[in-house]
C-alpha cells in the first residue's frame, strides 16, 4: 500500500509584487502590468487575476466623481479611494497619484502628502507628473523613503498649460526633451516612468536609454510595461474613449439593460416572485390574525 503523499497541483500564493520586482522583470524582458482601480471589489478582481501593480489613479475624478478633468481632485478623496483599493489588494503593487497641487507648491509640502499615501492610504508607492522641473520633489520624497513612478508625455494636470488633451513628444526638439526628462527623472530616484501619448518609437528609444521600467498608455508595445483606466477598458466610462483604448467589455451598455430591465420587472410586478420572498408559516399567521382580531 502507497504512503506516498499525493502532489497538489494547486499554484503557490504569488509574492507582494515590489519594485525590485518592477526592476527585475525589466531586465529579464518581461513584461509590466498595472490598471487602475478606485474601490475594494475592483482591487480584489485584478490581484486575483494576478496584475502587477494597481494605480489609484486621479483618474478618478472623472470616470468616478463626475469632474470635467482631474485638476479637482483632492488629497481628501484620493485617499479615501486608495484604502478602499489598499483593503482589496494584497498582492500587486499599490501606487497612489499625487493630486494637482498635493506637491507643485513646496518640496516640504510634497513630501508630506507623498507620506500621507503611505502612512492613511496603505500604498506602497506615489506618482507624481513632470520632468526636471520636479526633480527637487522627487529626490526629497526618495529620500523619505516613498519609492516614486515619474509620468511624461501627456500629463493631464497640465492638460491647460499643453492645450488640451495633445499627444506629446512628436517634434524632434520636444522629443529631445522628453529623453532628457526621462534621465532626470532615474537621476532623481523614480523607480518607474509612465508614458503617456508619444510616439512609440519615441516610447521605444526611451525605454533603452533608462534602466528603469516604462509603463505606456497610448506609447506603443516598446514600453516594459502598460497601463490603462479600468473604466475605459471595461466601457464603463460613456463619455469619451481615447484612440489609445482597447475595450475589453462594453459594461456601460450592460449596465444600462439591467437597470431597464429591473424597472420594467418592478414595474410589472414581477420582481419581487415567490423566489424573492421570505414566507411565514401557516399556523402563525393564523395566530397573528387571532391576535389582531
Amino acid at each position: 500500500m502507497s504512503t506516498s503523499t499525493p502532489i497538489s497541483t494547486s499554484a503557490p500564493p504569488r509574492k507582494k509584487v515590489t519594485t525590485l520586482t518592477y526592476r527585475q522583470k525589466k531586465e529579464r524582458g518581461e513584461i509590466i502590468t498595472m490598471l487602475t482601480a478606485y474601490d475594494y471589489p475592483t482591487a480584489i478582481a485584478m490581484d486575483k487575476a494576478g496584475i502587477d501593480s494597481i494605480l489609484v489613479g486621479d483618474s478618478l475624478g472623472m470616470v468616478v466623481l463626475g469632474y470635467e478633468n482631474t485638476l479637482p481632485v483632492t488629497m481628501e478623496e484620493m485617499l479615501h479611494h486608495c484604502r478602499a483599493v489598499a483593503r482589496g489588494a494584497k498582492t500587486a503593487l499599490l501606487i497612489g497619484d499625487m493630486p494637482f497641487m498635493s506637491y507643485q507648491v513646496s518640496v516640504e509640502e510634497a513630501t508630506r502628502n507623498a507620506g500621507r499615501f503611505l502612512q492613511q492610504g496603505g500604498m506602497d508607492a506615489v506618482k507624481l507628473e513632470g520632468g526636471r522641473e520636479r526633480a527637487d520633489v522627487i529626490r526629497s520624497i526618495t529620500s523619505a523613503g516613498i519609492p516614486v513612478m515619474g509620468h511624461l508625455g501627456l500629463t493631464p494636470q497640465s492638460v491647460n498649460q499643453l492645450g488640451g488633451f495633445r499627444a506629446q513628444g512628436k517634434t524632434a526638439i520636444a522629443a529631445k526633451r522628453l529623453v532628457e526628462d526621462a534621465l532626470i527623472l532615474e537621476e532623481a530616484g523614480c523607480f518607474s516612468v509612465v508614458l503617456e501619448s508619444v510616439p512609440a518609437r519615441l516610447a521605444e528609444l526611451i525605454s533603452k536609454k533608462i534602466s528603469i521600467p516604462t509603463i505606456g498608455i497610448g506609447a506603443g508595445a516598446g514600453c516594459d510595461g502598460q497601463v490603462l483606466v479600468t473604466h475605459d477598458l471595461l466601457g464603463l466610462f460613456d463619455r469619451f474613449t481615447p484612440k489609445f483604448v482597447k475595450k475589453y467589455a462594453n459594461f456601460h451598455n450592460e449596465m444600462q439593460k439591467a437597470f431597464a430591465d429591473y424597472i420594467e420587472d418592478v414595474e410589472t410586478k414581477r420582481f419581487p416572485a415567490p423566489e424573492h420572498t421570505v414566507e411565514m408559516k401557516d399556523e402563525e399567521w393564523e395566530i397573528l390574525l387571532k391576535e389582531l382580531g
